[in-house]
């Protein structure tokens, strides 16, 4: 069985951005990683999709220590996943990853301050176990194995081929064909421009609409700044004023949603024109970030649509037929290849069984710690990024609080924290742990999440600024992180921070 001081879980974008946190802020910690799959890089290596791309920019989703180089700050999955492969190399994380061991179950015992991990093994036929003090989950927040499925009326009498983007055939020829993409997400107008580059004819089928906000691909001010500045200087400008920017359009959705409202559907009115009918297929009934924004870079969708090569139809399915699906105005779509991009399944801790003292442990019936650990599950710290901004702000963030924790558990001979609502505030008011956004996906495992409160620290906010603040600059000595430590754990990890501080 092998051991580490710390266990993460994944090596997409977060996990290996652990990593290095981990490297360089304390580096008297062993770590290892474990990885599913056969490769690094998680989200941007899963999904192989035509025109498969970022719907944030680089500069805000790249890692604050690893400035982005590429002209293009909206950038195609492959460069991203060369990105975290990259990163990976360069501080040598190879060796300490783990791969194809499927993390199914963890098993806290207090009397060791440890926690066992087991893992699968060859596609399930072995099962590995490991053991660590402190474990960060930087799984995602969704299945890898299942996407999910409307369950489409007769969906089973369709005779063409059915693609989902999450399970891409790497021979599927579309060249001249009739392809159908379902959905109004990122992957659907990601997709459809891109394949209308060859296709035939693509329409995107939606039930309804969603708000679309076009930018350049290329952000010329970062490539000037970059001529004329250190790399890491001009990256840290460039991430800042965007940083800036996510925050302050998503706080106008809040205070003044209409106004918002506005201005985006006046840039697609004018991308695509007086005679087009913004109204019907680009008007959500919802305000601006109630659900996610799609970013479109260069107008690529609009232009696609401006050409006749792409088409939008807003109606519902009401099945599928031989030849494409019926829709309940009445009308057939006929399609050679259709595409479900129907969104994705979530899952909650990775879809990890978490047992604490031999209880199997009810995340919605815990609260949210800062929106990274768990009320009564010590040594636990898990990643989730925002929804309205770019994952890895949120994801260093942690990281560093990771980091921050550690080297005060070292420091003063503790092996064990753990946060514990009081119970004067048992009775304070629920929210879900994300609010303000109310998309189907979310919606569908939002009560299998943990609580949120109404006062810090029992809060995820979603802000960054506010976290940044938590994060940075509260005490952690803040009376509802319970610290102990186990003698004989402690032991040696005490006089190996003691050696290291005497060296250094």
């Amino acid at each position: 069985m092998e051991s580490a001081d710390v266990i993460i879980i994944g090596a997409g974008l977060s996990g290996i951005g652990a990593a290095v946190y981990l490297t360089e802020r304390c580096p008297k910690r062993s770590f290892l990683i474990l990885e599913a799959r056969d490769v690094i890089g998680g989200t941007w290596d899963l999904f192989r999709y035509p025109g498969i791309r970022s719907d944030s920019d680089m500069h805000t989703l790249g890692y604050s220590f690893k400035p982005w180089l590429e002209a293009k700050a909206i950038a195609d999955g492959p460069s991203i996943l060369n990105y975290v492969r990259e990163t990976a190399s360069e501080y040598l994380l190879e060796n300490k990853i783990r791969f194809g061991h499927k993390v199914v179950r963890t098993e806290w015992a207090s009397d060791r301050s440890k926690w066992l991990i087991q893992a699968e093994v060859d596609d399930g036929t072995e099962l590995a176990q490991f053991e660590c003090n402190f474990l960060h989950i930087c799984a995602g927040y969704y299945s890898y194995h299942e996407p999910y499925d409307p369950g489409f009326i007769n969906q089973g009498e369709y005779q063409g081929q059915l693609v989902h983007p999450q399970f891409w055939p790497e021979d599927l020829d579309y060249r001249g064909k009739r392809v159908l993409v379902i959905g109004s997400g990122a992957t659907a107008m990601t997709l459809v421009p891109a394949m209308a580059q060859e296709a035939g004819e693509v329409t995107m089928l939606q039930r309804s609409p969603s708000y679309v906000i076009s930018r350049p691909a290329i952000d010329r001010l970062a490539n000037f700044l970059r001529l004329i500045l250190p790399e890491m200087w001009a990256y840290s400008i460039i991430r800042t004023r965007n940083t800036l920017g996510q925050q302050w359009l998503y706080y106008r959705t809040r205070v003044a949603p209409n106004k918002v409202r506005e201005f985006l559907l006046g840039k697609v009115r004018k991308a695509l024109g007086k005679d087009y009918d913004v109204g019907k297929h680009f008007t959500p009934k919802y305000n601006p970030w109630d659900q996610r924004m799609c970013l479109i870079p260069d107008d690529d969708l609009f232009e696609a649509i401006n050409t006749g090569s792409a088409r939008i139809v807003t109606d519902q399915i009401k099945s599928f037929t031989s030849a494409g699906v019926a829709l309940l105005s009445g009308e057939e779509l006929e399609a050679d290849i259709i595409v479900t991009a129907t969104g994705l399944q979530l899952n909650v801790m990775g879809d990890i069984e978490v047992t604490v003292d031999d209880q199997i442990m009810d995340f919605s019936q815990c609260w949210t710690y800062k929106g990274l650990m768990l009320s009564d599950v010590p040594n636990l710290i898990s990643t989730f990024g925002y929804i309205n901004a770019s994952w890895t702000l949120r994801a260093d963030l942690t990281a560093e609080w990771l980091c921050r924790l550690l080297n005060h558990l070292d420091i003063n001979g503790l092996d064990k924290v753990m946060p514990k609502l009081p119970d004067e505030l048992k009775d304070m008011p629920a929210t879900s742990w994300i609010s303000d956004f109310n998309p189907g996906y979310m919606k569908r495992v939002m009560h299998l999440l943990p609580n949120q409160g109404d006062r810090e620290p029992w809060i995820n906010p979603q802000s960054y600024f506010k976290d940044r603040k938590m994060f940075r600059h509260a005490s952690l000595e803040d009376g509802y992180l319970l610290f102990s430590k186990n003698e004989a754990a402690c032991q040696d990890n005490t006089a190996n921070y003691k050696l290291h501080t005497k060296v250094a």
